[in-house]
């Protein structure tokens, strides 16, 4: 959608909404690690009263994928788990992490069943010493998603090409997803957009000085294709940044959400939520 029509349809720049009148999903926290181990209580309470209804957990190897499982059990409609291998996670006994994982997949929780494959994709970041390995490693979740039809959360850094190669291959198969932590530019926007059933997941990076997505987003990005996300206890939102994030901290990215697109925090909350029902259908 070109950038004109994107900000024809916005209203004007309204109120701030308070925390009773929010209700936001954190599509993206890491409840899970030992970061939280002193007072995850405590986090989760700040999180609903400043109108988290919904936390979802990825995991990144088996041993995560356990951990949540037995948390999300614990809170039921609160806490949303995810199994998966991190591409970071990827090392040369990646094969049997994946039929670890894949033993969860099958035998689900009657009390939180999984609701996504996540957090998968590739990261070349750092290196490439296992890219054929993360190749792999992806394409297997991808076809896991397929048979199962749960929604992806897609991981991917310095590997747009090659994590875009793999998914048209399957995207007329795939139920859809998220592509989280997007800091890209329009043209990687648009090329990741192309995919109707996939949503971009936009945290704390937003709101950092020398961010350019404030700008991006707005002409590149309509509402109805965007969730929330903290990457908690990673990517904490100015003013908190150089804190460990947490679900809570989501208000800010929102209140810079609004004022980039023009509309009230409402209807931020409004269209993200939707989002979160259209691929994940879950509803707050």
């Amino acid at each position: 959608m070109k950038s004109e029509k994107i900000l024809a349809v916005q209203a004007t720049k309204g109120r701030a909404a308070t925390a009773v009148e929010v209700s936001f999903v954190d599509t993206h926290c890491h409840l899970d690690g030992e970061e939280f181990d002193l007072d995850r209580a405590e986090v989760m309470q700040r999180a609903r009263e400043a109108g988290c209804k919904a936390i979802f957990l990825p995991a990144i190897d088996f041993p995560t994928s356990q951990r949540i499982l037995t948390l999300s059990e614990q809170y039921p409609d609160r806490l949303y788990p995810m199994v998966g291998l991190h591409p970071e996670e990827v090392r040369a006994d990646w094969r049997e992490q994946l039929e670890k994982i894949k033993v969860l997949i099958h035998h689900p929780s009657s009390v939180s069943p999984l609701i996504a494959i996540g957090e998968v994709g590739l990261d070349f970041y750092w290196s490439r010493e296992f890219e054929k390995e993360q190749l792999e490693a992806f394409e297997v979740q991808v076809q896991w998603s397929v048979e199962t039809q749960l929604p992806l959360m897609i991981h991917c850094r310095k590997a747009q090409n090659e994590m875009v190669h793999i998914i048209k291959r399957y995207a007329d198969r795939l139920p859809g997803g998220v592509f989280h932590c997007f800091t890209g530019n329009d043209k990687e926007a648009a090329e990741l957009l192309q995919f109707d059933r996939f949503v971009l997941g936009v945290g704390g990076v937003l709101t950092f000085k020398k961010s350019h997505l404030p700008e991006v987003l707005p002409t590149s990005v309509p509402l109805d294709r965007l969730v929330l996300e903290t990457d908690a206890p990673y990517m904490a939102p100015v003013p908190m940044r150089g804190q460990r994030n947490e679900s809570s901290y989501i208000r800010h990215v929102i209140t810079r959400l609004a004022e980039a697109y023009g509309v009230d925090e409402l209807e931020i909350c409004h269209h993200t939520n939707e989002n979160v029902k259209k691929v994940f259908g879950i509803q707050v």
